[in-house]
């Protein structure tokens, strides 16, 4: 039976719990508590992530080389499944490592690196009594042709006739190449980058699990309702919103009139000219309730929103007003406690002559903006996410959202960002 190991070498205990979390849903049934991890934070690392998925083996890569029944015995009661020691190590310290292992009821895993002769250390290391053999498999394997069999592709498939314990696989595997490696022989595929670094880490290890057949029930990704959708999207703030756009989409320059209000909801778009209201208030009777109308003024310092257009809106059911541009009557509608986000308070206001266009693509105060787009607003500013990519910018913000409570806990817990981060 296949396995797929998330290898988290990461620095950081709550981005390790993040795309563990991701891991798991997608099929992942091995987690890997890589050594930097382990470095930064000792055995605590291997502590919480046993306690935060106790159906997973949890697999604590050491990489003992001395030493070997205390390491395993200190990593065991930590909460690990399986340990990693390092193949070169010496004979003695192997048979301790194991020895330490049947005590406590773990495996432990033999890595090859750094090892001249593989196949003949991998046979001695399986009559010392390892659970599992790790080849490391150099990067260049991901350029293997189909038509060209790579030399390490040999070795692994002369590594899994020669010796009756699995074999586990690492180093630069991605979807494409480790259908090579499973054709190979190789029973758990050892999974760094091509997870940690993924966009979408859900999706990727679903991939990979199919790929390489570990048994995942698969089921079809879920178009979010759209009340939820506005509604998760409420809940969260905008700079987590910023950040999992990779901090693009957030508008620049303006201000709440009332502070404390967070909204969202899909752009209803006006563009005008030189201060004229008229395609403005057009929006209050075109756009539909539950929307926000987001106007492109041209950042101009004539009023084209006032008391009166606030006062037209609400009975609307409109939620909120965006405007690249000024507003008046500022007093008035902090009193009525309307959501509004503009770039200047003036007292004069311009004239109807009906310029512009409504339901356009606008540039709003440094962001494209179209109809339909989902626009988040709060006290520290304004974010628009593109209306395709709505349902996946709030998965990944929802996952920042925990991956800050988390550092919340870290902090509370005594530690300092720096030391969290691991700067």
């Amino acid at each position: 039976m296949a396995h797929l190991q998330i290898a988290l070498d990461l620095l950081s205990i709550a981005d390790a719990l993040t795309i563990a979390e991701a891991s798991v849903k997608g099929g992942a049934d091995w987690l890997e508590v890589g050594t930097p991890l382990i470095k930064n934070h000792g055995t605590t690392a291997i502590n919480k992530l046993k306690a935060s998925f106790p159906d997973r083996t949890i697999v604590a890569d050491m990489k003992t080389v001395d030493t070997g029944d205390l390491e395993v015995e200190i990593a065991a009661k930590n909460g690990a499944d399986v340990v990693c020691v390092l193949g070169m190590a010496g004979d003695f310290t192997i048979k301790r490592a194991v020895n330490q292992a049947r005590a406590h009821e773990v495996k432990v895993m033999a890595d090859l690196l750094g090892v001249d002769d593989k196949l003949q250390r991998a046979r001695e290391l399986e009559d010392l009594g390892v659970d599992y053999i790790l080849l490391h498999t150099p990067l260049d394997i991901q350029k293997v042709k189909e038509e060209k069999v790579d030399a390490s592709l040999e070795l692994l498939r002369e590594l899994t006739r020669q010796v009756g314990i699995p074999v586990a696989v690492a180093g630069g595997i991605t979807l494409e190449t480790a259908r090579y490696l499973k054709e190979a022989g190789a029973d758990i595929f050892v999974v760094g980058r091509t997870v940690t670094k993924a966009k979408d880490v859900e999706g990727t290890v679903r991939k990979l699990c199919s790929s390489i057949g570990v048994e995942v029930i698969e089921r079809e990704e879920e178009e979010v309702p759209e009340e939820e959708l506005i509604r998760g999207f409420e809940e969260l703030p905008t700079p987590f919103i910023s950040d999992a756009m990779k901090r693009f989409g957030a508008m620049r320059g303006l201000r709440p009139l009332v502070k404390g209000k967070r909204i969202a909801g899909r752009a209803f778009t006006v563009r005008t000219l030189g201060g004229d209201w008229g395609k403005v208030v057009k929006a209050v009777d075109a756009a539909s309730e539950g929307d926000i109308i987001v106007v492109d003024a041209q950042g101009v310092e004539i009023a084209v929103w006032g008391e009166l257009a606030t006062r037209s809106a609400m009975a609307r059911g409109i939620k909120g007003v965006i405007i690249d541009g000024a507003v008046r009557d500022s007093d008035d509608i902090r009193a009525l406690g309307y959501p509004v986000w503009a770039r200047s308070i003036v007292p004069n206001a311009g004239e109807p002559h009906g310029h512009g266009k409504l339901g356009a693509r606008i540039s709003c105060a440094g962001q494209p903006v179209s109809p339909g787009d989902v626009v988040v607003a709060d006290e520290v500013g304004v974010v628009v996410v593109p209306g395709r990519r709505a349902g996946e910018v709030l998965k990944k913000s929802r996952e920042i959202a925990l991956k800050e409570r988390r550092y919340k806990e870290e902090i509370e817990a005594g530690k300092t960002l720096s030391e969290i981060f691991g700067l």
